[in-house]
């Protein structure tokens, strides 16, 4: 497939086209969804700044998930299992 945009091929083996439309849709909602680029007052954002800031965004997600679990980990290994503590990390994982 050579054509600029991406197609999926169906279980019947069709390829289905995301029109232009949809796309500036998606890059709407995904505008909406980023604080860096939510907050900037300015209208005029293009699609790839929008992408390119939804993939650094993914990035600090991941990064901050990592962050948390590793602290947690720690947590866990300095509080005894059997603690009120415990049950409550636990409950809170569940």
């Amino acid at each position: 497939m050579s054509s600029r945009r991406s197609s999926s091929r169906q279980s019947t083996g069709s390829v289905s086209r995301i029109s232009d439309d949809q796309i500036i849709a998606l890059v709407s909602k995904l505008r909406h969804l980023l604080p860096e680029i939510r907050d900037n007052r300015s209208d005029k954002v293009s699609a790839s700044k929008v992408l390119q800031e939804t993939c650094n965004y993914i990035r600090s997600l991941h990064k901050e998930v990592e962050d948390l679990s590793d602290r947690l980990s720690q947590l866990l290994a300095t509080i005894d299992a059997d603690s009120a503590e415990a049950a409550i990390i636990r409950s809170l994982l569940m």
